[in-house]
């Protein structure tokens, strides 16, 4: 058994052991970073338990313990059963759950933001709420895809324009250099295998990619449904994000990966997203890039990680909590 990111095959057969009991949730303080996190985790057919504050995957070859605390995503694939207390255990530790399978991926569980602050939250809905922000940050967004070009004065339906037009140039680059042949992105959600070999590699490879961008966005404590460019979908956001890095990442190991004509395509691209999710330090610059989008509108390069709640004023803005206002709201009546 090994880490489960490529050829690991892991059986119900191992259900035996039950879940160690409840331990102290972990303080957030002390959990790592988002930006310091493993990528992501592959199961299949597997038995997931809690084990103080990490998880045991069994099989029928033994049990291997992950600690979550250092995790971003796991991505759990056929046949696999996972307890209460696992959920419980991943939640409190901020790392976020995929169920994968052949029709790709569904993303039903995420994990608690790694700060107590709203701020980058408050500041993403300021900035989508507003026609004129919103541009701002949708053009800061392609700037990062055309890092030659100046794209401050262009309206979205140009901006859209040369987007396509690069990635069809992409595609095409990628076809030559490896000999695979392109025609266009051609694949049904609902039936995989129908796909030819380089759109399953490129469902694969996206999905891998959207589940630790998805990850890192509700670990900043950002809402994954506020998306610039993309709109009316929960993870219109997340689809914001990973657009950024399709042109590095996902493509060219969709490519390289077909070209290498596997026996288990899907297992092969999720080995190679690995590899090269690691090579890139992508989680770094993701947080590095998500925090640069939504603050850069007034200057600051850090969100707030200050643990403090406070009252809204519509006049002052923010007043203490805590404090008992009784008599402030006798003088006024």
């Amino acid at each position: 058994m090994h880490d489960g990111t490529d050829d690991t095959r892991l059986s119900d057969a191992a259900a035996g052991g039950g879940a160690t009991p409840s331990t102290v949730p972990p303080v957030l303080a002390d959990l790592v970073r988002a930006d310091e996190r493993i990528s992501f985790l592959y199961f299949e057919h597997c038995v997931v338990n809690q084990a103080e504050n990490a998880i045991a995957i069994t099989d029928d070859e033994g049990t291997i313990r992950v600690p979550v605390a250092t995790l971003g995503v796991l991505m759990l694939g056929p046949g696999t059963t996972i307890s209460h207390k696992a959920m419980a255990t991943i939640g409190e530790n901020g790392a976020s759950v995929v169920w994968v399978g052949e029709r790709g991926v569904r993303m039903y569980a995420s994990g608690r933001p790694l700060t107590h602050s709203s701020r980058l939250l408050v500041r993403q809905a300021r900035l989508v709420s507003n026609t004129r922000t919103r541009l701002a940050v949708a053009r800061r967004m392609y700037q990062m895809r055309f890092p030659d070009e100046d794209v401050s004065s262009l309206a979205m339906q140009q901006l859209r324009g040369r987007e396509g037009a690069r990635v069809r140039k992409v595609y095409g680059h990628w076809s030559k250099e490896t000999g695979v042949e392109w025609k266009r992105r051609d694949f049904d959600p609902d039936d995989y295998d129908t796909g030819s070999e380089i759109n399953k590699a490129l469902s694969a490879a996206h999905a891998c990619l959207y589940g630790i961008t998805h990850a890192v966005i509700v670990a900043l404590g950002c809402s994954p449904g506020l998306g610039f460019v993309h709109t009316g979908h929960e993870r219109s956001f997340v689809y914001d994000i990973a657009d950024l890095y399709k042109a590095e990442l996902s493509i060219p190991v969709a490519f390289r990966t077909t070209a290498a004509k596997p026996d288990d395509i899907g297992a092969a691209t999720r080995k190679n997203m690995r590899d090269a999710l690691y090579d890139l330090s992508i989680m770094k610059r993701m947080v590095s890039d998500i925090t640069h989008l939504l603050m850069e509108e007034d200057g600051e390069a850090d969100a707030d990680e200050s643990d403090e709640l406070w009252l809204w004023d519509e006049k002052l803005g923010e007043v203490a909590a805590g404090t008992l206002y009784a008599d402030a709201a006798e003088g006024d009546a």
